[in-house]
């Protein structure tokens, strides 16, 4: 199954649970990136208060058409319960174009159980696994991390 592994970091949490995956199945990685914009203190009360709204932002360029692949994987941080506006705006953007999907999301302690929803309700589709990572979670994600893949094959 070719699979894409979307992501967008912020400070860096999610792109270590990224890396992770990428090692223990064969996926190419798609970085959603913005230039910087919800960079610094500013940035994350920006990027909270732009996931509240529903804002969609300027990303980048996508270098990968979702199309090509069997299976997409989300991975995005929590902000403000919600997925995190460069991942939202890649979802607006190339939903139609998911075949199967999967997710994931990194989050402080809480607002993981609306993200993960909110993407199966913004693209359309049933996941074929999905998996939180709290700040606790993140000392040792390896067992987490096998069964979202697990779920997934």
């Amino acid at each position: 199954m070719k699979t894409l592994l979307v992501y967008y970091s912020r400070t860096g949490m999610t792109e270590k649970i990224v890396k992770m995956i990428q090692n223990k199945i064969n996926c190419d990685i798609e970085e959603i990136t913005d230039n910087n914009k919800y960079s610094g203190k500013l940035g994350f009360l920006k990027g909270g208060m732009n996931a509240s709204m529903r804002r969609t932002s300027k990303i980048n360029p996508i270098t990968k058409n979702p199309s090509d692949y069997d299976l997409i994987i989300i991975g995005t941080p929590v902000w403000a319960s919600n997925v995190a506006t460069p991942i939202y705006t890649y979802l607006m953007e190339y939903n139609k174009e998911f075949k199967k999907i999967a997710s994931f999301c990194t989050c402080m302690s809480s607002g993981y159980e609306k993200t993960l929803k909110n993407i199966s309700l913004l693209t359309g589709k049933e996941q074929t696994s999905t998996m939180f990572l709290t700040a606790e979670d993140m000392g040792n994600p390896k067992e987490k991390i096998n069964n979202f893949i697990n779920e997934i094959k």
